[in-house]
């Protein structure tokens, strides 16, 4: 079947099978390849993209259920909070391996559009189930309370 996918700020025609999860189109159909595969199982958080600003397993949703909902992979990245988490991920020397980044960050970013000022406690329950191979995760939440702390931070331009 072809389905229209409202992708990163863009309409993309695609043909896939209704039950096609959302990950496989963004990966094969389309060739955006910074959503991981990791568990197919929505436990591991690799998948991780937005829809309608929502985090969302990607491995566990069918193309079909997508509809006219906005989604957002980690290609599409911008802003204040993406910039902040980018430059903190660098200072806390966070990737390792780097398989779990997309997920993390996509994950974060959701944390900090709704949450500016999370608590330690919000965070561990908003990343809880983003699996991290590496065991980096104390480096991952201090980048992402200090993406929180630079953009709670007074303005150098005023």
């Amino acid at each position: 079947m072809k389905y229209q996918l409202n992708l990163n700020g863009a309409t993309h025609e695609v043909e896939a099978p209704a039950e096609q999860p959302l990950l496989w189109v963004l990966r094969e159909c389309l060739g955006l390849v910074g959503t991981k595969y990791g568990c197919g199982i929505g436990q591991c958080g690799a998948c991780t993209v937005h829809l309608d600003g929502t985090p969302t397993r990607s491995c566990l949703l069918p193309v079909a259920a997508v509809g006219s909902q906005q989604v957002w992979t980690i290609e599409s990245v911008t802003g204040r909070e993406a910039d902040a988490l980018r430059a903190a991920w660098v200072r806390h020397n966070v990737p390792q391996c780097g398989y779990c980044q997309s997920g993390q960050l996509m994950s974060a970013l959701a944390l900090l559009r709704k949450t500016p000022n999370p608590t330690p406690t919000e965070l561990n329950s908003h990343l809880d189930g983003n699996i991290c191979r590496c065991g980096t995760y104390t480096r991952i939440r201090a980048a992402v309370m200090d993406a929180a702390a630079v953009l709670q931070a007074p303005s150098a331009s005023g």
